[in-house]
């Protein structure tokens, strides 16, 4: 996986703002040159705002030193907020024609900065290994139909993020940042908590995005903090199998996961849970312990 390091291109739009961010005008030059339709199956919607750039980047509340790893910069609306507020920004784009055209962008409209970016064609859920620095912070807008996995697969692989704060649905907002007892908890917010502290920090209308989108989306935040006590893979495999059938009280819910609902009843028991609650009242620390309890030892064989 390479970086990818371009020649600076002088760009035909000139700067919609005096920071050098893009506007609606600068955004349909840059697709225009690219012969760009985006797509559905790629999550393309597009920030065009600038206040909502400047927003965003203000609540990331990154520091001088931080390296931020932005995943589907685009067409770099977001990129170009970023790179005066860190010491470095490393862009992970899946479409080779727009990781091709990000470093002409931002030479071209803040060539002072230029240096701080590299840009690594990669899909975000196989990026294996990052050039340069290690990323402290992800600031990004995040396709929708991948936010969650991408959200989970960058803190799984990257020890090194403190912090996150990421652009999505709002629907997906919502159950990310969800408490517990809540309607929107489930399998997101509770793998999300095994992280970090997250919560909503704004939201966003759908009419600041090329092309809009017929949702709104929304802001949120993730401070990293030591996991519970516990495997992760374990508790991971204990909220699915309690999510699978949320309706069901949890002697129910696990049977499959402990082998039948009495050794689930004999698991949960020990861990001081009632069985008959659901996997919706948990905190992601129940969970954590109640994967740790071993399973019931098998009877005997008769001799």
């Amino acid at each position: 996986m390479a970086a990818l390091r371009l020649a600076p291109v002088q760009l035909s739009t000139p700067a919609d703002q005096p920071d050098g961010l893009l506007g609606p005008a600068a955004i349909r030059d840059l697709a225009q040159q690219l012969e760009l339709r985006p797509t559905k199956s790629l999550g393309q919607n597009f920030l065009h705002d600038a206040n909502t750039i400047r927003r965003i980047v203000r609540t990331a509340e990154l520091r001088p030193d931080d390296v931020v790893l932005e995943v589907g910069p685009g067409l770099g609306s977001l990129t170009l907020g970023l790179l005066p507020a860190a010491a470095a920004v490393t862009a992970v784009e899946i479409d080779p024609r727009l990781a091709a055209l990000l470093p002409r962008t931002v030479a071209a409209r803040v060539p002072a900065l230029a240096d701080r970016l590299t840009v690594v064609e990669a899909d975000a859920l196989r990026i294996g290994e990052l050039p340069g620095p290690p990323p402290t912070a992800l600031v990004a807008n995040l396709p929708y139909n991948v936010a969650v996995p991408v959200l989970l697969t960058l803190l799984e692989q990257l020890p090194t993020l403190r912090r996150a704060l990421i652009l999505v649905q709002a629907e997906v907002a919502e159950r990310l940042a969800a408490p517990p007892g809540s309607p929107a908890y489930g399998v997101p917010s509770v793998k999300a908590a095994w992280y970090g502290e997250v919560r909503r920090a704004g939201s966003v209308g759908r009419r600041v995005f090329w092309p809009e989108p017929n949702v709104d989306s929304g802001l949120v935040a993730l401070d990293r903090r030591p996991p519970p006590p516990g495997d992760r893979a374990a508790t991971f495999a204990v909220v699915d199998a309690a999510f699978a059938t949320r309706r069901k009280g949890l002697r129910a819910a696990l049977g499959g996961w402990a082998g039948s609902p009495a050794a689930a009843e004999a698991r949960l028991r020990a861990a001081g849970i009632d069985p008959s609650t659901r996997g919706e009242r948990l905190s992601v620390t129940d969970f954590a312990r109640l994967a740790a309890i071993p399973a019931p030892a098998a009877p005997a064989e008769p001799a």
